[in-house]
């Protein structure tokens, strides 16, 4: 992208990748289907999604958005009171979704390195009162994941993995969703597929299952059986709290076709991009790189630490630049809602002044990465 048109049309942090294929799926529902909520796209989408995670579709439940996905997961498998503990530095969806459930969210550190959950200071906050861990996979990276479920085991904890960012992922060769205990993905708009709104909750746990299944339509029992049957449920029964959650035909439609454009394409660029940002900012003085899994990431933002304490200095000049960055993300506990900063966690609040995210989707190009590394790299030498 030349200077000239940068200027005119800003690069952007991440955008949806959706074409010709996109809107014939949608059309279809339409225009043939003619029925627009949830039904038969959505019974098709997760019995895909299972397939591609190597899963039974029983496994598979999909919502309307990440944030229901982890709601509804956490409301499934937390009682009433009951702590998550979670890693401040995550988007506030993470903590909503835990008060949301009635549990409450227990505020821990983040590896500087990775910006996942820290074991050690998550094992500090251990109280009676502790029943999950949500290990949050950073950029699409999910760390220690084997030392999360060691640690839960240990605990007697439930694992919600708030994979939002890691839809492709792997760990230790097996798909994130594969394995564990209770997963969730968020599909929205500029995620690693979109379904331009939706999420899912896999898990094995057949009681999670069917917990989930019925509260993403109101609580109403066994409803989901009949929509995918083309019907609905007259004469039923309520007995747990359930939410207005469940996902179209219409995003269902579009996340079919994401699906099967990710392996070959989004995946490969996504991992082609940042490769090269790594390889362009290495030894790049005051640029930290994150630990990451290059061959079994598929990452969702490009996030760089700027640890010379110029990050809004350097993200000024950018921005001026129509090059596009990014924060993820404030941490929790200093937002109101969830403590306010009246506790300290010095390096999650260290994260939140050095963390810089930089453009990041399958439809930037080579040479586009290449001009926000230049001036990154131009701005860091010559103002040391």
């Amino acid at each position: 992208m030349s200077d000239s048109n940068r200027h005119n049309a800003p690069l952007r942090l991440s955008r949806s990748v959706v074409g010709r294929e996109e809107a014939e799926a949608v059309t279809r529902i339409i225009m043939e289907e003619g029925y627009l909520g949830m039904g038969a796209e959505v019974q098709r989408l997760e019995a895909e999604i299972a397939a591609y995670l190597g899963v039974a579709a029983a496994n598979v439940s999909c919502v309307n958005t990440g944030t229901a996905a982890l709601h509804l997961a956490v409301q499934a498998a937390v009682p009433q009171g009951g702590e998550v503990l979670v890693q401040s530095v995550t988007y506030v969806a993470s903590f909503q979704a835990i008060r949301a459930a009635g549990a409450v969210p227990v505020a821990c550190e983040a590896l500087p390195a990775s910006v996942t959950i820290d074991l050690d200071d998550a094992a500090r906050r251990l109280t009676p009162r502790t029943r999950a861990i949500m290990p949050v996979h950073y950029a699409g990276y999910a760390g220690d994941l084997d030392a999360v479920y060691a640690f839960a085991d240990r605990h007697g904890l439930r694992v919600i993995e708030d994979a939002a960012h890691a839809f492709g992922s792997s760990h230790r060769g097996r798909l994130i969703g594969s394995f564990g205990d209770i997963v969730c993905f968020s599909f929205d708009g500029i995620k690693n597929i979109t379904c331009g709104e939706g999420g899912a909750i896999v898990s094995a746990d057949p009681a999670v299952n069917a917990a989930v299944k019925d509260a993403r339509l109101l609580g109403v029992e066994r409803d989901t059986e009949k929509r995918f049957a083309g019907q609905r449920s007259w004469n039923f029964d309520v007995t747990a709290q359930g939410w207005r959650y469940h996902m179209s035909n219409i995003m269902a439609a579009i996340g079919r076709v994401q699906l099967r454009r990710l392996p070959q394409e989004f995946a490969p660029a996504r991992r082609r991009l940042s490769a090269l940002y790594r390889e362009l900012l290495q030894d790049t003085p005051g640029v930290a790189l994150l630990e990451t899994d290059a061959e079994g990431t598929v990452p969702h933002i490009m996030a760089v630490r700027i640890t010379d304490g110029r990050r809004d200095t350097l993200r000024g000049l950018l921005d001026g630049e129509g090059l596009t960055t990014g924060l993820h993300y404030r941490p929790n506990h200093l937002h109101t809602l969830f403590g306010g900063a009246s506790r300290s966690l010095p390096v999650s609040e260290r994260l939140e002044k050095e963390l810089l995210t930089l453009p990041l989707h399958p439809a930037l190009s080579e040479d586009d990465v290449r001009a926000v590394c230049t001036r990154l790299r131009t701005f860091m030498q010559e103002n040391r």
